[in-house]
């Protein structure tokens, strides 16, 4: 089926990921607090940087599935996971901190339970 250990791994990083961003993102209270400051710049690019290695490895589990695995967990949207690395690739200096925001604080947090769960369900 799939090679079990590389997908438990990619799965490890995205969760490590995942715990950078929700560490920088602790003190920001709002989309401003990225624009307001050197430190809050500082931190939207690293978050960026993550959600960027965060898409990358979701592409990447894609193509080693054959599409297959994130499909059986249809409760986040894989395509705009992915698709957030392409944007913030391409199009740094547009790059909106309101979308950004929403996106750690609204999104990414049900991705981290699914990909907990995906990893729980290959161990078993």
């Amino acid at each position: 089926m799939f090679d079990q250990k590389l997908i438990d791994s990619i799965l490890s990083q995205i969760l490590e990921a995942s715990g950078r961003i929700e560490r920088r993102l602790s003190t920001i209270q709002s989309p401003d607090d990225f624009l307001s400051s050197d430190d809050g710049i500082d931190r939207l690019d690293a978050i960026c940087m993550m959600l960027i290695a965060i898409g990358e490895s979701l592409k990447y589990l894609d193509k080693i599935s054959d599409g297959k695995l994130l499909a059986k967990y249809p409760e986040v949207d894989w395509k705009g996971a992915k698709g957030i690395r392409d944007i913030i690739s391409h199009h740094y200096f547009d790059i909106d901190a309101e979308i950004v925001y929403s996106v750690c604080k609204d999104r990414l947090p049900l991705l981290v339970k699914t990909v907990q769960r995906i990893k729980k369900d290959i161990e078993d």
